[in-house]
């Protein structure tokens, strides 16, 4: 179970270099460039599920105190919950006012 929750802690790190550089410089993967509109919100999203996944793993590792499993859950899919939908916000097209 150890290298699942290990696994998961490394995807983790990958989304927060994501949405770093994605914050910092506006870059994206490269098969994703034609569908992000909006570089610092789709990386501000990436951070978020990056964080959950990495916070998670700290849990199950015991390196921080665990706190009660109501804020465990609550907490990781208000984190996840919330960076799906700014990374979902970060793809729409900006929408065209007809006058």
């Amino acid at each position: 179970m150890e290298w699942l929750v290990g696994m998961g802690m490394l995807g983790g790190l990958l989304l927060i270099a994501l949405g770093a550089a994605s914050i910092r410089t506006g870059w994206t993967l490269p098969f994703m460039v034609r569908r992000v509109t909006r570089p610092s919100v789709y990386g501000l999203g990436a951070l978020l599920l990056g964080a959950s996944c990495v916070v998670q793993g700290l849990f199950y590792f015991a390196i921080v105190p665990i706190p009660s499993w109501e804020l465990r859950f609550f907490g990781a899919n208000a984190l996840l919950f919330s960076g799906l939908v700014l990374i979902g916000v970060g793809q729409m097209r900006p929408s065209r006012r007809r006058r």
